[in-house]
């Protein structure tokens, strides 16, 4: 989505021709092939581990913190391989939102129109935003060693990046139009006026 805003904001005359079908299918296919060489990899490691104690995985889901905490065997091996996925991940996908918001600004600070500056600002903004969240929650969680691990900070933080994001999300995005704007203004000031 970053490199999206990017093409857009920095060339908006090319944006039909840079972002064809055919590079949406590669971004697309290209994502879910690193996602499906990493989860194997994360397999095949957590298949290694033997498992003497309790079954009951104290989690929402099947994680990986809580399905080592359960392992009776040496799990550094596994914890390195999940910190280097772990790692690739922030570091690939930081890295392209960062050159494409470090375009972007550049780009916007050469507009001379200040509502041009203001409607780039405000169509970045709310990506960067989810943005933000997501990754700090997702790097609280999986960029730590086991012994940290904690049962109820890390459920909160699971729910938040599984659920609270992807629910906020909707709502971030629309507010940039006004007549949702409008209409939330509108909610608010009825619910004030029914208070007094």
């Amino acid at each position: 989505m970053a490199y999206d805003r990017y093409v857009a904001i920095c060339n908006p005359l090319h944006y039909p021709v840079v972002m064809s079908r055919r590079l949406c299918r590669t971004l697309i296919t290209g994502s879910y092939m690193i996602s499906f060489i990493e989860s194997l990899a994360n397999l095949l490691f957590m298949n290694s581990l033997h498992f003497c104690g309790s079954n009951v995985i104290y989690h929402f889901y099947c994680d990986l913190a809580p399905i080592l905490t359960l392992s009776c065997t040496n799990t550094h091996d596994t914890e390195i391989m999940i910190m280097i996925c772990a790692n690739f991940n922030v570091m690939m996908t930081l890295s392209t939102i960062s050159f494409s918001y470090i375009s972007i600004l550049s780009t916007i600070l050469k507009i001379n129109s200040s509502s041009g500056k203001r409607k780039a600002f405000s169509t970045c903004a709310s990506h960067l935003l989810g943005v933000t969240i997501y990754y700090i929650t997702t790097s609280f969680t999986y960029l730590k060693p086991k012994k940290s691990y904690s049962l109820g900070r890390d459920q909160v933080a699971s729910v938040f990046y599984t659920m609270v994001i992807p629910m906020l999300n909707p709502l971030i995005y629309s507010l940039r139009n006004k007549e949702v704007k409008n209409a939330l203004i509108r909610v608010i000031q009825k619910r004030e006026d029914s208070k007094q």
